[in-house]
């Protein structure tokens, strides 16, 4: 029965307007239709761009574009049958500045321009811990020069993680190639989330999935923000 479902919104998401799946043929060592056309043919405004990355079911996506309205959103993972979901309500909710991007992470290039991405949110990615995985991680060097080629510059990154590992990972990552720290807290949740400014707190606010079960294990969430100019 699963297995059915799982076809049936592999197969409904091929019929929505704001979700595009290219195969591995079309992205990769290539350029998408996409890449540079964000603006002018999905969204057909010039609003800032957000995308995150590993954005699972799209809750963070969606819930940014509802509060946002004069942002765009693109949400973007390989996992579609995650992304249905998101997509799926955007479409119920009749939300325009949301879109999703079926696609590894490791081609993401493929999809962009130059300059065409104001900020990038990756939430809650596998760690990665073990040694022979250090490559795979999403803010270690071999990804952050995929995501310079169409970040702007002064553009920001955003980390949510369970993970402490990833976390001091990524600080470390940040102070030895002199990335610019902008903000960072062990416990967002804590007393630290009154520190920030309310459009801030606005986006922090809205939970995945997964982040509301770490919650309630009472996991500490870490958060921070970074510029690799």
């Amino acid at each position: 029965m699963a297995g059915k479902q799982k076809l049936a919104h592999f197969a409904e998401m091929k019929t929505f307007p704001n979700v595009f799946e290219p195969d591995t043929e079309e992205i990769f060592r290539k350029d998408y239709h996409t890449k540079g056309n964000w603006h002018k043919e999905v969204f057909k405004n010039d609003h800032p761009i957000v995308l995150e990355l590993g954005c699972g079911k799209g809750e963070y996506s969606v819930g940014m574009a509802r509060k946002f309205p004069m942002k765009n959103f693109i949400g973007c993972d390989i996992k579609g049958a995650r992304m249905w979901r998101g997509a799926k309500t955007s479409q119920e909710e009749g939300i325009k500045n949301v879109a999703f991007f079926r696609t590894r992470i490791e081609f993401i290039e493929g999809g962009f321009a130059e300059n065409e991405v104001d900020e990038i949110w990756i939430t809650f990615p596998d760690p990665q811990p073990k040694d022979r995985q250090e490559k795979k991680r999403l803010t270690g060097p071999l990804f952050i020069e995929r995501y310079r080629k169409f970040l702007k510059k002064g553009g920001t990154i955003h980390l949510k993680t369970d993970s402490e590992f990833f976390f001091r990972f990524t600080l470390d990552e940040i102070k030895e190639r002199g990335y610019e720290l902008l903000e960072h807290t062990f416990d967002l949740y804590g007393d630290a989330v009154h520190n920030y400014d309310q459009d801030t707190k606005d986006i922090l606010s809205i939970k995945t999935h997964y982040e509301k079960i770490f919650s309630d294990k009472g996991f500490k969430i870490n958060y921070l923000k970074f510029k690799v100019h």
